[in-house]
């Protein structure tokens, strides 16, 4: 059974492939225990089958050369017989004691025609004509005359015949009907043993095969369950040999291999199952520790996003308030304090940009800005940037080169300037003085490619991945406010990203930098015309305003800076005598300027609503220090203008400026 023990192991190196699919790997593992069984017919029935006919030829063969040489041994005999009993009378002439030879020969039953014959014309025949010829067979012996000293019993030793020319002939005829029926019937023996031996070794065969491919089967189904992942699955494989070996040896053998080849499965399977478990036991505890870690990271970022929006609110408020003093100061100081509050002034500067950074972050991870894509040039982009780095770029002795090559691209244009304003900005910072700064655009398939290149320093490749991060400065270690906060990038980079787009960088030391967008394609028709000039600022005389805040210093500060400006202001502390004033029929206002956070639960939504409901005409602003992304979006979803505090004078006054425009003296 050396073969098929070579086959055992196919259908479990065929199951456990790793890309046969399970289903398949069942399917594979029947087709190939149907192919064992078939060799095992092969090996079994065509040996026993070659075995049993050759031997049954053989038998049957002899057999019948048994019977034709007996057959032709009987009739040769009687022939002989014949002649011998016949040679004296058949000299003599004596044609009765021929007759009487003839029928003696008869009556014996082996022959059923005898003739006696010779050249003198004698000729006596015994027993019918009826017998076809086909069906008989002639045996001949000639006629002999023996001497009298031969023909005694007791001749002495040395006598010889009188001659060995016969004298006559002797045909003795046999009927081959019996013969040939017991040579039929010899042939019918011998292939009913034949079947029979067919039919046990088909027997035997298919038993082995059975006893061999059917355990096989339930291994082939066992190793493709342990590679669908089911690792409980085992091979119940059962041996046919009892105690008393009633089964035949080649199935013994081969149940004793299947056997331990299934023990070797269930203990594979077992160890499978070991691991699996090991490994179920890990997977979870690194789970456990992953959703604990990413539940700290989401804390700890929820209490630095509440944190920074305390902060930014509990900052903004005495900033707005020192911004609107220091503002009003600023025109009555005399030349000695003009220098202090000058320095005052500069550095509340720096604090509102450092806090519209990070309402500027705030407002990107909080996603409530939707950029308004157009098509949008890039001479235009370019002519506004080089307005407002030209100055810089010549303070520092930086050549400022721009080629827009008349492209234009499918973007936001106030945040494709944000973007490429703080490039060109950083690039101008870091290029030392009689260095380039180049902005340049050029095709990059369907895309156009930005490009801000410098000359300067260049970064080298460890910091490359972090300079997006917030707060991170590579040549500012000593944090000096005038290098900047290390926010811009991380701004860029988020406004990339909401363009749908990102920033690239290519930078060796000493090789300078090269930072690049790509965005789509527009075409010359979807340029937009450019905007009309800005309408010069009015004088904000007789302008009626209402300033909403419970800070007393902020109200005053409002207070006094706008009446600075010619305005006429009334202050509520609170949203009902905010209502109150409102709702006075003899009460008409210009412009509203409402707090979001009032005192207690007060809502400064409620008076922007009552304002647009009281008082249509009013410009309802709303002014916050509040930067967190919930409330952000909710006055997104409101419809609200927002100014965020510390608001700049200039911006508030250009605001006022263009609400007189609209509004008659």
């Amino acid at each position: 059974m050396t073969a098929p023990t070579h086959r055992l192991i196919a259908p479990a190196v065929a199951a456990v492939r790793p890309t046969q699919p399970p289903a398949a790997a069942d399917d594979r593992a029947l087709v190939v225990g149907g192919s064992l069984q078939r060799d095992l017919f092969r090996l079994g029935v065509v040996p026993c089958a070659a075995v049993a006919l050759a031997l049954t030829g053989w038998f049957t063969n002899s057999r019948l050369d048994t019977l034709e040489a007996a057959f032709d041994a009987e009739g040769q005999a009687v022939a002989r017989q014949v002649a011998a009993m016949s040679d004296l009378s058949l000299y003599a002439g004596d044609l009765p004691a021929l007759q009487n030879v003839a029928n003696a020969a008869l009556r014996g039953g082996q022959v059923t025609r005898v003739e006696i014959s010779n050249s003198a014309g004698v000729f006596v025949t015994a027993g019918p004509k009826t017998a076809p010829l086909a069906k008989l067979r002639m045996f001949t012996a000639p006629v002999t005359l023996r001497e009298a000293s031969r023909a005694m019993a007791f001749a002495p030793a040395g006598s010889t015949a009188a001659g060995e020319t016969p004298i006559g002939l002797v045909q003795t005829f046999r009927d081959t009907t019996a013969y040939d029926r017991e040579r039929t019937r010899s042939l019918m023996a011998g292939i009913g043993i034949a079947m029979i031996a067919l039919l046990v070794a088909w027997a035997w065969v298919r038993h082995t095969a059975r006893a061999v491919a059917q355990p096989l089967r339930r291994i082939s189904r066992a190793v493709a369950a342990l590679q669908a992942g089911q690792f409980d699955a085992r091979c119940n494989v059962v041996t046919l040999a009892g105690d008393d070996g009633d089964a035949e040896p080649g199935a013994r053998r081969a149940q004793h291999e299947l056997a331990n080849l299934a023990h070797d499965i269930n203990r594979l399977a077992e160890r499978l199952q070991r691991n699996r478990q090991i490994s179920e036991e890990r997977v979870c505890e690194a789970t456990a520790v992953a959703l604990q870690r990413m539940a700290e990271a989401e804390q700890a970022a929820l209490s630095r996003a509440r944190f920074l929006a305390a902060a930014s609110h509990d900052l903004r408020q005495p900033l707005h308030a020192m911004g609107l003093f220091i503002d009003g100061l600023l025109p009555t100081a005399s030349p000695a304090q003009r220098p202090a509050v000058m320095r005052l002034q500069e550095a509340t500067e720096f604090m509102t940009l450092l806090l519209d950074d990070l309402l500027e972050i705030s407002r990107l991870d909080a996603q409530v800005l939707t950029p308004t894509i157009s098509g949008v040039s890039l001479a235009t982009v370019f002519d506004q940037l080089d307005a407002q780095h030209a100055a810089p770029a010549a303070a520092a002795r930086v050549r400022l080169l721009w080629e827009d090559r008349g492209l234009a691209v499918r973007t936001d244009a106030a945040l494709l300037l944000r973007i490429i304003g703080n490039l060109v900005s950083n690039a101008i910072r870091h290029t030392p003085a009689d260095g380039t700064v180049l902005v340049t655009a050029r095709h990059s398939g369907d895309s156009i490619r930005i490009e801000v290149r410098d000359n300067g320093v260049g970064i080298a490749p460890i910091h490359q991945a972090r300079i997006f991060e917030e707060f991170y400065q590579v040549a500012n270690t000593e944090r000096d406010r005038r290098q900047g906060f290390g926010l811009g990038l991380a701004i860029c980079a988020r406004i990339a990203t909401l363009l749908g787009t990102r920033i690239t960088l290519r930078s060796a030391l000493q090789a300078g930098s090269t930072f690049a967008i790509e965005l789509p394609a527009a075409h010359p028709r979807e340029v937009a015309p450019p905007a009309p000039e800005p309408v010069a600022t009015a004088p904000l005389a007789g302008v009626r305003c209402l300033v909403v805040d419970d800070d007393p210093a902020i109200l005053h500060g409002s207070r006094t800076l706008l009446e600075q400006w010619g305005c006429q202001v009334e202050c509520a502390p609170s949203r009902a005598e905010a209502l109150i004033r409102l709702g006075d029929a003899g009460s008409h206002f210009d412009v509203v300027l409402c707090d979001l956070q009032l005192a207690g639960d007060d809502d400064g939504m409620e008076v922007i609503d009552a304002t647009r409901r009281l008082q249509p005409d009013a410009l309802a602003v709303l002014v916050s220090g509040a930067t967190g992304p919930e409330i952000l979006q909710r006055l997104r979803q409101g419809g609200v203008m927002l100014l965020t505090k510390p608001v700049a004078p200039a911006k508030l006054r250009a605001l006022l400026s263009t609400r007189r425009v609209a509004v008659p003296a």
